[in-house]
Order: C-alpha cells, then structure tokens, then sequence
C-alpha cells in the first residue's frame, strides 16, 4: 500500500478523544482513522507513568500492525506521561496533547485563566514546564476533576450530576474571576455547552483539538504522506478494550455517526 493511503492512529484512555478526531476529519476529510478507546483504563489521570507508558507502547504496537502512518496521542496524560518514550521508539511521527496555557495567557485580559484537567495532567513535568514558560505574569487556578471521563464516557454529557460535579470544580476559578478556562483533557469539549452555561458567556473556553489537527495535516504534508484523493468506504475504524452497548451507543453519539467499536486483541483487552 502506498503509505500515503494508510490509516492515522488515534488513542486516548477512552472516548474523549473523538473530540480530537472531529478536528482531525474536518482538517482531512480524505483520510482513513484507525481510533483506540482504551477505556478499560479510563481515566489515565490517576494511573502511575509506568502504567502508562506499558499501555501506550501495547497500542502503537496495535496500530503500528494495523499499517498506521502516524499515531495522535489524543490524550493529555498519556502525552505527558508517555510521548517522549514513543518517539524515541517508533520511527512514525507522533503528535500529542498538551493543555493550552500559551494560548489561554495570550488570550486572558484580567490575567486570570483556570485550567480544568486530570490529577496526572496537572502532576506532569510538561504541565510545570508550560507554567514556567507562559505562567509568570498571570494567575493559574488548576483543578484536577476526577469523575468527569467517566461520566462523558457513560454517555451523561448534560445530566444533573454532571453540572453539579462541573459546578463544584469550576467554583474557585470563578470566584478567582478567571475569563479563560483551558480544557486540558480531551473529554471535555464534550462538555463545553455545560461548562459554558455554568461559566457564561464572559468566560472563554480553549480547546487544543484543532491546533493539534493542523499541526497533524502540516507534519504529514512536510513527510509527503497526506492521503491521495481516492475513495474511502469508512472514515473512522473504532477499537476499545472495554466493549458494550453502552459504548457503542455513547461513540454514535460523541462521532455524530451511527458506530460499532471492535474488540482489541486479547493481549490489550486488560492491564498488564
């Protein structure tokens, strides 16, 4: 196969890396998606870093037999805890995650931006090292929110407990007056119109999914392995280690397509 006609891998520790995907297909409605839920797992915030390195390697491993050209960890943990070790690993190019602060810092007017993440996220060497590069001058009110992937991948975007968990985390930075909030785990633009009512309409949200897309099209054009323009028969190709109905159901939704995820291998169905 020419390898500008093989699939992008996508992996998150669950679904909320379909958000990145959307950005993704809309930047490069040619190519064909190979997406990994690994939701067994879900959410990578309170694994150690070694767990998540042992899983990521695993699914590139998958990926990479699955005849990947490129693999987006679409997943700021996983990107933090393990991008490094995979690049220097797999030949393919690897495009991450990461929590938007420069842009948020370049965008605030009161200097006040919250950053809503996951325990591992905020924990990471990467997330010191961004507040050291684009944190001097403003005040960063971080919140870690555990329980949040878990809802979103139960398919309760919008439900009572929900906002009441939203509301209970977002409390602070409002009454810091933050005006931006960075959604720094890929889950929770899902969420936004709920964020956004809770927020209002003063505060802007920041979502790095499309900067990550267009940084995916701009590497990909660079290395000559943008997709020709022939036909595809499927955009997406769904993979998850954590298989039912309900996960069926919430990636239709999520992926605005009507959508049925295969099991992983044996060898990925758990953790190590």
């Amino acid at each position: 196969m020419d390898a500008r006609n093989q699939p992008i891998g996508i992996f998150d520790s669950g679904l909320g890396g379909l958000s990145v995907l959307q950005h993704l297909n809309e930047q490069m409605p040619l190519e064909h998606y190979i997406y990994v839920a690994d939701s067994a797992n879900v959410p990578y915030g309170t694994k150690s870093p070694e767990f998540i390195v042992d899983r990521a390697k695993k699914i590139c491993d998958f990926l990479i037999a699955q005849q990947c050209k490129a693999i987006v960890i679409a997943c700021n943990t996983a990107t933090a805890a393990a991008a490094k070790y995979l690049r220097a690993h797999y030949p393919l190019p690897i495009i991450g995650m990461e929590p938007a602060v420069k842009p948020a810092a370049l965008q605030t007017r009161n200097k006040k931006i919250g950053v809503l993440a996951t325990e591992g996220t905020l924990k990471s060497t990467q997330f010191a090292a961004l507040l050291d590069r684009f944190g001097n001058d403003i005040e960063v009110h971080s919140q870690p929110c555990h329980g949040l992937p878990e809802l979103v991948e139960a398919g309760e975007i919008d439900t009572e407990k929900t906002k009441a968990l939203l509301g209970k985390y977002m409390r602070p930075m409002l009454d810091a007056n933050v005006d931006t909030i960075v959604l720094g785990c890929t889950h929770y633009p899902f969420l936004a119109a709920t964020i956004n009512e809770i927020a209002g309409n003063q505060v802007s949200l920041i979502d790095t999914g499309l900067a990550v897309a267009r940084h995916t099209k701009d590497r990909l054009a660079a290395e000559e392995l943008l997709r020709l323009a022939t036909p595809i028969l499927e955009t997406a190709r769904f993979y998850t280690s954590a298989p039912s109905e309900t996960t069926n159901q919430v990636i239709s939704r999520l992926w605005g397509k009507e959508s049925t995820a295969q099991s992983l291998p044996d060898a990925l169905m758990s953790a190590s």
